[in-house]
């Protein structure tokens, strides 16, 4: 699994760069209409499913486990699909997409950050990931009412939280298999 995962490190950074731009975006404008908050997170969680099921082929291929990265990509694409076909969607209903989503997400990516930890005891970038992942999930369920600019907010900072350790992961990872070749001599 670490062999795979040190050689693909180049999808977590992809995932964590959209991430931060998807999260950069949002808090720089907050007063973008609801329309383009969907637009931009529909982008996003497209992006995250499509690199998410990348890895998992690179994992099957390999014979290791997949089927965790499997359900993030599908799902993360089906939650882009749906906010694409359904942009009329209501603020609230959006809110719980994207907390669902979140939690979800979080849940399997806990499932790969402890089958990692098995490979690199001590890593605790994906788990930092997932856990950021699940707490904001909670924090939108918890308060929904909160506000529009609020939520905005809270989506942006996340996105960029969890973007910032999946880049962590990545270059851990690329660490790994830089380490791995040997000069021959």
């Amino acid at each position: 699994m670490l062999d795979v995962l040190s050689r693909n490190w180049w999808t977590f950074a992809a995932r964590g760069v959209a991430a931060v731009i998807f999260g950069i975006l949002a808090l720089a404008m907050p007063g973008i209409a609801l329309v383009v908050l969907v637009f931009l997170f529909g982008a996003y969680a497209l992006v995250d499913g499509v690199f998410a099921l990348i890895g998992a082929v690179r994992e099957a291929e390999a014979h290791n486990r997949w089927a965790h990265l499997l359900f993030v990509g599908i799902f993360g694409i089906l939650v882009g699909a749906i906010t694409f076909f359904f942009w009329q969607i209501t603020a609230f209903a959006l809110l719980y997409l994207i907390a669902a989503w979140a939690v979800v997400t979080g849940i399997l990516e806990l499932v790969g950050a402890f089958e990692l930890r098995r490979h690199l005891p001590g890593d605790l970038w994906w788990v930092l990931a997932g856990l950021a992942s699940i707490a904001f999930g909670v924090l939108l369920i918890l308060r929904p009412l909160s506000g529009a600019l609020a939520v905005i907010w809270i989506i942006g900072i996340y996105a960029i939280i969890f973007g910032g350790f999946l880049i962590g992961l990545a270059f851990r990872l690329r660490g790994l298999k830089r380490d791995a070749v040997t000069v021959p001599g």
